[in-house]
């Protein structure tokens, strides 16, 4: 077992015991994230995704992150579809989205304000990737992550923040000012996910 996915097992077993506490969020884009490490610039997370979670109605998939990322496939299979956007000027026709900045704040909320540029955006093939692949993505680049059919897949999720780089969505063009609340769960349902995390990494591992 590589040194990587060894920490990220004992890290969990901990919090699986009772011996780390950690509560798990639930993203308003339909998935849970287990927040590992945060240092500085740096984050690190596992990121669970089941088809019988949902997005909250108006948030928008395709988004854009300040940090690189780097993404890990424990189990299950994952989609990641680039975006390609072309600014649209004024007085020019063809813009399907505007842009958004998301500013976060400590206490999980987020507000998602809309700027003055509009964008002609193209989703281009998704890129698949299964247990054990790695994908990465350069900050500033827009993309919406899904899984890849019904079976349940998490991802260890590396980032690194760069100065001066935004996060950002994609939006209709009319869109208002908004915000969405990043929720925490309860100890039960956090120590739960992460058991079965463990499990299905195991399975994985054997297979």
């Amino acid at each position: 077992m590589d040194p990587e996915l060894e920490r990220t097992l004992i890290t969990l077993e901990e919090i699986a015991s009772g011996t780390r506490e950690l509560r798990a969020v639930r993203h308003p884009l339909g998935f849970l994230c287990l927040p590992l490490l945060r240092e500085g610039p740096r984050g690190v997370c596992v990121h669970l995704f089941d088809a019988g979670d949902h997005a909250e109605p108006d948030a928008s998939p395709m988004h854009a992150h300040s940090w690189e990322l780097r993404s890990r496939v424990l189990y299950g299979r994952i989609a990641n579809l680039p975006v390609r956007t072309t600014v649209v000027r004024d007085g020019q026709e063809g813009a399907t989205h505007r842009v958004f900045e998301v500013l976060s704040g400590s206490a999980g909320v987020d507000e998602i304000r809309p700027t003055s540029l509009l964008v002609r955006s193209e989703p281009g093939p998704a890129h698949i990737s299964s247990g054990g692949q790695t994908y990465t993505l350069p900050a500033g680049r827009f993309h919406a992550t899904a899984l890849d059919g019904a079976e349940p897949a998490a991802t260890l999720v590396h980032g690194m923040s760069i100065p001066g780089q935004l996060d950002l969505s994609l939006g209709p063009l009319d869109g208002r000012p908004r915000r969405t609340t990043r929720r925490l769960c309860d100890t039960a349902q956090t120590v739960r996910s992460v058991h079965t995390v463990l499990r299905r990494i195991d399975a994985q591992q054997r297979a």
